[in-house]
């Protein structure tokens, strides 16, 4: 059986409080055997640590994300701080820039994200990113605040941003996206990413794939997005399962 990992899922989500117990057990038998899970906000945390303690496939990880910015207060990266030092997270995320939001705070979302990209310096951990419409101004302040690598959750730049993230020790999620047949320029920017630099995510219950629109995404579909992005690189399934298994342990130093 091939070994899976979803380095993006928000099984803590209530939409999955039905059903999550179900999900686990089809995705185990289709050897999904690990699945990392974003925090997005503090008022979830309590939630989603809980969640992660309770079922051994899950891993934590703990961020403040940048499109719910307002719910942060700034006493938030103390309890960051506190909650990392209190758990057992192997990264810190979701965090990052999202300036294709209307009226984005741009100043205020890059506040937020300097602190915790010092929060993850500071305990040696990867860092879990969510950027739109501003990769440059991301790269700016990796190359300040230097990190331990990490991955561009749902990453959709140029070929050339790619370049510089893999300089600093960044994969790519590649996700439902990639399942769309007008998503032409993604599809080709995954077939020149190194092999090494891909990561495979579902981001559920978000980014539903091709012919599942306007449903609820389900961890369970990805080996959906695995067989995609074999067939664009034309490469094997099980070569890429173990290669995009490997390379989520590399990041996330994951047995």
């Amino acid at each position: 059986m091939m070994h899976l990992i979803d380095s993006h899922c928000h099984l803590d989500f209530d939409a999955f409080d039905e059903d999550r117990e179900k999900i686990l057990s089809e995705c185990a038998s289709s050897g999904i055997q690990q699945i990392i899970v974003p925090g997005v906000t503090v008022s979830q945390w309590p939630k989603l640590i809980k969640t992660c303690a309770q079922y051994p496939a899950l891993r934590l990880a703990l961020g403040l994300h940048p499109m719910f910015m307002a719910e942060h207060k700034p006493d938030h990266i103390d309890q960051l701080r506190t909650a990392l030092t209190q758990n057992k997270a192997i990264a810190v995320g979701e965090i990052g820039l999202d300036f294709f939001i209307a009226d984005a705070d741009k100043e205020a979302q890059t506040e937020l994200f300097k602190a915790q990209l010092k929060l993850a310096a500071e305990f040696n951990l990867p860092v879990i990113l969510h950027v739109r419409k501003a990769h440059d101004e991301v790269l700016k302040l990796l190359r300040e605040i230097k990190v331990s690598g990490g991955i561009v959750h749902a990453f959709n730049g140029s070929l050339q941003q790619a370049e510089h993230y893999q300089k600093l020790g960044f994969l790519f999620g590649a996700g439902g996206a990639i399942t769309y047949p007008r998503a032409n320029k993604l599809k080709t920017l995954f077939t020149q990413l190194p092999e090494k630099h891909i990561v495979l995510e579902t981001d559920a219950p978000d980014m539903p794939l091709a012919g599942y629109q306007g449903q609820r995404n389900t961890p369970e579909r990805l080996p959906m997005i695995l067989s995609m992005l074999a067939e664009l690189r034309q490469v094997s399934e099980h070569s890429l399962a173990a290669a995009t298994t490997a390379n989520c342990q590399r990041v996330f130093h994951l047995s």
